[in-house]
């Protein structure tokens, strides 16, 4: 899943995230889940039930073992559902005849990964969320310091680095408010899908679905979401969405820190910003390839994709961990980073000192530098008001059930 490349762009949080132990753990915490409310409502013996989920522990099984079978079997999901019912087998012989009844090679996999997705989906919200704090403190204090707006990469007029700082925050925080609801909709047990799954169920099917989604925490959806990937992609496109925003306040980070610009520095302690910039940069390199991967492997054939699905799930741990690693690496140099103000002014200063008195006045006149500072802190208020609102939201969001 890693690389000596990716280790530096992302984080060990993630990383472990979408690491195979803890893949196969949430597909065993699947098998045990299935189990247990196929027992509630009587279509295993509860006997049964209590064996495999007793032995749906991850500790039990030879993770290395498993992920070099699957290579054979063509899916990890048979792998594993063989060495479980060997193992099941050896404690209770009956029982192993129930493991994995009724399910789908890609309801594990797809239950297995809302679990894993959760998790990381979490952790982005958290420093998403440390990131917005900072931006709104730097605009509540620099929100009446002037500075040079500049456009097509040229000096334009004057403008406040409160309100930069507070259009750096508004998109995070649309983010945040759109990722929960995305996050809500696509966290989602799988089940049901085939053809025969809520057939062997005998009826029982929307019940047990009910059941896990109940134990798993996860949304049981209406409609199987097998081949109907809108919900998951949407998720993906959001996911998309954020690390532009991030990429967006690095370049301009990064421009202003250039030596013969100088108006913000990274840190002294952690000489952290250029290095985030670069994280969040490479982050909003990588992260379009990916959402148009999971956009382009849509088309999926009848019932069960044929390569499409396989392909999306390739590339969804990528786009996760572009997307922490962004989130974390600015959340880290925001609260940081040092906001050279004489040099602001001086750079304002020699733009206007060039311009002609038509220019100056109109471009550089005390008056535009007061509305900048007025509507900065309009802006901040608007942002401060949303936040405590979001933040409460965010507390019942699917993915924070997880942290």
């Amino acid at each position: 899943m890693s690389s000596i490349f990716e280790g530096p762009l992302t984080t060990p949080e993630v990383l472990e995230v979408f690491s195979e132990r803890n893949f196969l753990g949430a597909m065993l915490r699947f098998e045990a889940s299935l189990a247990r409310a196929q027992a509630s409502v009587g279509l295993i013996p509860e006997a049964a039930a209590q064996s495999i989920a007793g032995t749906c522990k991850v500790e039990l099984f030879d993770v290395a073992k498993i992920v070099r079978e699957s290579g054979r079997a063509g899916s990890i999901t048979v792998a594993l559902v063989k060495n479980l019912r060997e193992t099941v087998g050896l404690f209770n012989k009956e029982a192993a005849g129930f493991v994995h009844f009724g399910a789908t090679s890609q309801d594990v996999i797809d239950t297995a990964l809302a679990l894993v997705t959760r998790r990381a989906v979490g952790l982005i919200e958290t420093d998403v969320h440390k990131a917005l704090v900072a931006l709104l403190a730097l605009a509540r204090r620099h929100a009446a310091d002037p500075m040079l707006a500049r456009m097509l990469m040229q000096p334009a007029s004057v403008t406040s680095f409160g309100l930069k700082c507070a259009g750096w925050a508004a998109p995070l925080l649309r983010s945040l408010q759109r990722l929960q609801t995305a996050a809500g909709n696509a966290l989602s047990v799988q089940l049901g899908g085939s053809v025969g799954t809520f057939a062997r169920m005998q009826g029982k099917g929307p019940q047990v679905l009910a059941l896990m989604a109940a134990d798993l925490q996860l949304r049981a959806p209406p409609f199987a979401w097998n081949v109907q990937r809108d919900e998951w992609v949407a998720l993906g496109c959001e996911l998309g969405l954020l690390v532009g925003s991030f990429g967006k306040i690095a370049k301009d980070i990064a421009l202003m820190s250039q030596y013969e610009v100088a108006e913000v520095n990274e840190s002294p302690e952690l000489g952290r910003s250029a290095a985030a910039c670069m994280v969040a940069l490479a982050a909003a390199q990588r992260a379009p390839q990916r959402v148009a991967a999971l956009l382009s492997a849509m088309p999926q054939e009848h019932e069960q994709a044929l390569g499409n699905w396989q392909a999306e799930l390739a590339e969804w741990p990528g786009l996760l961990m572009s997307a922490h690693g962004a989130a974390r690496a600015m959340a880290l140099a925001l609260p940081n980073l040092q906001v050279n103000v004489p040099r602001m002014h001086a750079n304002l200063d020699a733009v206007r000192v060039g311009a002609s008195p038509e220019d100056a006045a109109q471009w550089f006149s005390p008056a535009l530098a007061r509305d900048a500072a007025m509507l900065a802190h309009t802006q901040i208020q608007l942002l401060s008001d949303a936040l405590p609102e979001l933040t409460e939201a965010g507390k019942n969001s699917p993915a924070k059930a997880a942290l």
